[in-house]
């Protein structure tokens, strides 16, 4: 009887054991897990220059980086993930990473762009991905020497370029090259042709 009750006790001593080793083991894989989760990274697009919305999305605008983003990586696009075809759909500045849903097919963009010159000049601090409005003064003569008082005629369109203005028709030294909305451009069309004075202006700016 002795030698089973000890029998049974070595028995239960040595599974005790091995649970204890058991269990340690699972202990030290699951923080192997963590910290190779935790640094684990991956490829993602970071824009090298501030790309508004209806730009064509190019490699050359972009490059590789590698992140730990965890659970949310797959929320940004990876090199293999740029197709032909796909532009902005959001203004995506300089140094940001590339959203999945900041990639659009281009025909399902509603933007163009489209060329002004602001007869007021523009801020030296304009550049691309600025947002703005486009204000404007109708001619109250056929001479054009006299207009209205200014309206918005465009709001929150965003600057996709700033370029030197050209001709001899040109009233300012630089010209905005501006995003907006197709709905909006027979608007901003019949304005320039009508002989409308027409004024950039920062969001914001005093009026």
């Amino acid at each position: 009887m002795e030698l089973m009750a000890r029998s049974r006790h070595a028995f239960w001593g040595d599974l005790r054991f091995l649970i204890g080793i058991a269990l340690v083991a699972a202990s030290i894989g699951g923080v192997w897990l963590v910290v190779s989760s935790s640094t684990a990274t991956s490829p993602v697009l970071q824009a090298n220059r501030t790309i508004v919305a209806g730009e064509a999305l190019v490699s050359a605008d972009f490059q590789v980086v590698e992140v730990n983003l965890g659970a949310v990586t797959g929320g940004y696009l990876a090199p293999q993930d740029l197709t032909p075809g796909q532009v902005a759909g959001r203004t995506v500045v300089s140094g940001e990473l590339l959203p999945r849903d900041a990639a659009v097919a281009a025909e399902s963009t509603r933007t163009t762009t489209i060329v002004i010159d602001s007869s007021t000049g523009l801020p030296g601090d304009l550049a691309a991905g600025s947002v703005v409005e486009i204000w404007h003064a109708p001619p109250l003569d056929e001479s054009g020497t006299v207009h209205d008082t200014p309206r918005l005629l465009v709001a929150d369109v965003v600057v996709a370029a700033i370029a030197e203005s050209e001709g001899m028709l040109a009233s300012s030294g630089a010209v905005a090259e501006v995003v907006i909305d197709r709905t909006d451009v027979a608007a901003v069309l019949a304005a320039i042709t009508g002989g409308s004075v027409l004024s950039v202006v920062p969001v914001g700016a005093a009026r």
